[in-house]
């Protein structure tokens, strides 16, 4: 079984910085490409960031050169680097990946249970 778990989230005032974390645990290898979403309240879910497992990125425009996804392949673990937070930035934030069950063996579009960011004004 493959799990997606987020932590980091929290409450932040308008211009701070938090740092989300999603670690993939179970019979895996490693991680491949992987994502951040976010879903507002009343909003469908958006892409906020991938990251390839080249490292190659990709970001919503509302948050470049605010916002920096990394990835640790020996943590099996993504991160998302919110920085000048803004209240637009509420939501639920939710990891997306796929992972490396074993040799060409790869499970695609787990989801965690989503962390919440709250941006005060």
């Amino acid at each position: 079984q493959v799990q997606l778990v987020e932590s980091g989230g929290g409450l932040v005032q308008a211009g701070g910085s938090l740092r989300l974390s999603c670690e993939a645990s179970g019979s895996i290898f490693s991680i491949n490409a992987m994502g951040w979403y976010r879903q507002a309240p009343g909003k469908q879910r958006e892409l906020v960031a991938t990251i390839t497992t080249g490292g190659s990125t990709n970001y919503a425009d509302s948050v470049k050169g605010r916002f920096t996804i990394t990835r640790d392949g020996a943590r099996n673990t993504v991160y998302l680097q919110m920085n000048s937070l803004k209240p637009e930035d509420t939501g639920i934030y939710y990891c997306n990946g796929d992972v490396i069950r074993g040799p060409f063996i790869v499970e695609y579009d787990f989801w965690g249970q989503g962390t919440q960011v709250t941006v005060s004004s």
